[in-house]
C-alpha cells in the first residue's frame, strides 16, 4: 500500500534543503502548512504557505512554545484513514488529514555545546511540539510519511514523482528513524539535566559547614540514584561503518558522542592513509590515554591495547628514541602517539619502521610531506593533547547487560606516597617510580612495568598471577633491569614478586599495598635494600 500526499506540514530549525523540497512539493500540488521562521522563509521565496494558525484557529503563543499542540494537527496526523469511526470524528470536528511531516528539532545539542551557554538558553532549546508531531506521524506511518533527516528528502520526492505515492517500506523505515531520533534527543536532555543536578549537588556539599554534613549528603540514597540513575539511556552518532570488527567475520561500526570531546579519536583530523579499522580505533584510544598522562614531551607505542614502549625526554625526538628502544620488535605494526608536534627529524625515524598510525597535536609541513610518502600509514592530527580533568563514563557490555564506571583519571603526587621500607627512594628513583606508575595504570592486569631513565624497559601484561607478569617484564628488560624501578598495578599477595625483582637488580618498587601479607613483601624488600612505596590506590584494567 502506498501513500499519496495532499497536505504536508513543514517546521524545521535546520533549514538545509527545505526550500528546494517545498518547491518540488508545491509543483506536485501538495498544500504546505508551516510555522514561524520556516513559513516566513517559504513565503519570502514565493512558496504558497498555509499558516499553522489558519489550521488550528488559534494564534502561536508563549514565544512559540504553543503552536502545533492542537487537535487539528494531531488529529490530522493520528487519524486512521480506513477506520470509519475516525473518519467520522475528523469530519465532525473539521480535521483534515496531514500526509507528510517534515520536522527537525530545536538545536539542543548545539546549544549546550556553547562554552557560554546558560541554563535558561538550554531549557528554551528543548523542543516539545516537534517531537510530538514526529511521534504522532511515525506512530501512524501506515498512512503518514515523516521526514526528520535531510538525507531522506530525495528518496521521498523521487517516489512521489514516479508513482504519486510513498512506499510502505519507506514509511516504515522513516518511522523507525524518527523514534531513534527522538529517543536520542530526549536522552541528551536527560543527561544534561542530570549533570546540572550533580553540579548543583557539588556546590551544595562544598558549602556545608561541616564535613559530616557533606558526607551524609554524599551517602544519601538520593545522591546515589543521581550518580547511577534508575534508567540509563545514552546516545551516540554514527561516524562510519567499519570494514569489520576485531575479526573479518564480525560486523562493526564507529559511533561518537553528540558533544565533541577534544583530542579524542572521534574528533581527530585524518591527514593521510586509509580509514581506521575497529582494532586501530581501540589501540589509538589506548595510546592517547597513556600519552595524555605526561606534561613533558612523551611518545607511546601500543600493540593490542598495551604499551610496548613509552619514553619521555627534552624533545619529542628523544622521547621517540626511548619509546622505540624500549621494544624495537613489538613496535613493528604498532600505533604511536606523541604529545608534541612531530618535526622532520622525528618523522625521519618514524618513516624507517612500519607503523599503522601516528597521532600528534600536529605535524610540521616537512614531517607531513615525509610521512605521506608511506602509503599505508595513517596520520591523525589531534590538536592539543592534555589530561582529562573531569571523569567521564566508560561503558562495557556483558551478555544481557551493561557495566558503567568513571574513567580512571586519578593521579598520585610524590607527597602522597607512603615509604614502607627502611630505605626511602632517592629523588631519581622517585621520579622513575612516578613515571612507571603512570604507565602501569594503562597496562592490562595483572600488570608489571620496569622503567629506567624516563623509559619503559619491560612490560608484563595480562597474566594470571603477578609474579608471572614480573618475569615477563624482567626477561624483556634483560641486563637493563639492573638499577631499574618496578611498578605494580595492584598489591603483592606474597613476597615472591619482590624476590624476583631483587634477583633482577630492581632498586625501588611502587605498589598500592593493602595485602594481608604486606609485611612479607616489606621484609623481603628490606632484606635486599630495595626502597618500596605504597600508593594506597590500585589501577586494575581488565
Amino acid at each position: 500500500m502506498g501513500n499519496s500526499v495532499k497536505r504536508a506540514l513543514i517546521s524545521v530549525s535546520d533549514k538545509t534543503g527545505v526550500l528546494e523540497l517545498a518547491r518540488e512539493l508545491e509543483q506536485l500540488g501538495v498544500e504546505i502548512i508551516s510555522t514561524g521562521g520556516t513559513a516566513k522563509l517559504l513565503e519570502e521565496s514565493g512558496v504558497k504557505v498555509t499558516g499553522i494558525s489558519e489550521v488550528t484557529g488559534f494564534p502561536e503563543i508563549m514565544d512559540g512554545r504553543v503552536k502545533t499542540l492542537h487537535p487539528n494537527i494531531h488529529g490530522g496526523l493520528l487519524g486512521v484513514r480506513d477506520l470509519s469511526e475516525h473518519q467520522q470524528q475528523m469530519e465532525e470536528n473539521g480535521i483534515k488529514p496531514i500526509d507528510l511531516v517534515i520536522v527537525n528539532l530545536y538545536p539542543f545539542a548545539e546549544t549546550i555545546a556553547k562554552p557560554d551557554v546558560t541554563f535558561k538558553d538550554a531549557i528554551e532549546n528543548i523542543d516539545i511540539g516537534g517531537p510530538s508531531m514526529l511521534r504522532s506521524a511515525a506512530k501512524n506511518h501506515a498512512y503518514v510519511t515523516v521526514l526528520v533527516d535531510q538525507q531522506d528528502y530525495a528518496q521521498v520526492l523521487s517516489q512521489l514523482k514516479h508513482t504519486g505515492e510513498v512506499e510502505a517500506s519507506t514509511r516504515q523505515r522513516l518511522a523507525a528513524k524518527v523514534f531513534r531520533h527522538t529517543a536520542a534527543y530526549d536522552s541528551m536532555i536527560g543527561e544534561y539535566l542530570t549533570q546540572q543536578v550533580l553540579e548543583q549537588q557539588d556546590v551544595t556539599s562544598q558549602g556545608m559547614e561541616s564535613s559530616s554534613e557533606a558526607q551524609n549528603l554524599a551517602d544519601s540514597e538520593l545522591v546515589k540514584e543521581q550518580y547511577h540513575t534508575e534508567k540509563l539511556t545514552v546516545t551516540f552518532e554514527k561516524v562510519q561503518d567499519l570494514r569489520y570488527g576485531e575479526n573479518p567475520h564480525q560486523k562493526a561500526a564507529f559511533y561518537r558522542l553528540p558533544q565533541a570531546v577534544p583530542s579524542t579519536i572521534s574528533q581527530a583530523e585524518q591527514l593521510h592513509g586509509k580509514e581506521l579499522s575497529y582494532n586501530n580505533i581501540n589501540d589509538a584510544d589506548a595510546a592517547l590515554s597513556i600519552v595524555r598522562e605526561f606534561k613533558q614531551p612523551a611518545v607511546v607505542a601500543v600493540k593490542h591495547m598495551n604499551p610496548c614502549g613509552v619514553g619521555i625526554g627534552a624533545t619529542i625526538e628523544e622521547a621517540f628514541d626511548k619509546a622505540y628502544e624500549a621494544d624495537p620488535v613489538s613496535i613493528f605494526g604498532g600505533i604511536v602517539a606523541a604529545n608534541r608536534v612531530i618535526d622532520e627529524q622525528t618523522a625521519l625515524k618514524l618513516s624507517d619502521i612500519f607503523l599503522e598510525i601516528v597521532m600528534a597535536p600536529d605535524f610540521t609541513p616537512e614531517a607531513l610531506s615525509l610521512l605521506q610518502k608511506k602509503k599505508n600509514i595513517r596520520l591523525l592530527k589531534m590538536g592539543e593533547i592534555s589530561a582529562f580533568t573531569e571523569p567521564f563514563s566508560r561503558y562495557q557490555t556483558v551478555a544481557g547487560g551493561l557495566l558503567v564506571q568513571d574513567q580512571d583519571i586519578l593521579e598520585i603526587e610524590a607527597d602522597q606516597l607512603q615509604v614502607v621500607t627502611e630505605r626511602a627512594p632517592s629523588n631519581e628513583e622517585l621520579e622513575q617510580l612516578l613515571f612507571a606508575w603512570k604507565v602501569v595504570k594503562h597496562v592490562k592486569s595483572n600488570a608489571i612495568v620496569l622503567a629506567k631513565d624516563g623509559q619503559t624497559i619491560g612490560v608484563g601484561a595480562g597474566q594470571m598471577n603477578r609474579v608471572g607478569s614480573a618475569k615477563i617484564a624482567i626477561e624483556q628488560a634483560g641486563e637493563k633491569s639492573k638499577g631499574s624501578v618496578l611498578s605494580s598495578d595492584a598489591f603483592f599477595p606474597m613476597g615472591d614478586t619482590v624476590q624476583t625483582a631483587a634477583a633482577a637488580g630492581v632498586t625501588a618498587i611502587i605498589q598500592p599495598g593493602g595485602s594481608i601479607k604486606d609485611e612479607e613483601s616489606i621484609q623481603e624488600a628490606n632484606k635486599h635494600g630495595i626502597a618500596m612505596v605504597f600508593t594506597g590506590v590500585r589501577h586494575f584494567k581488565h
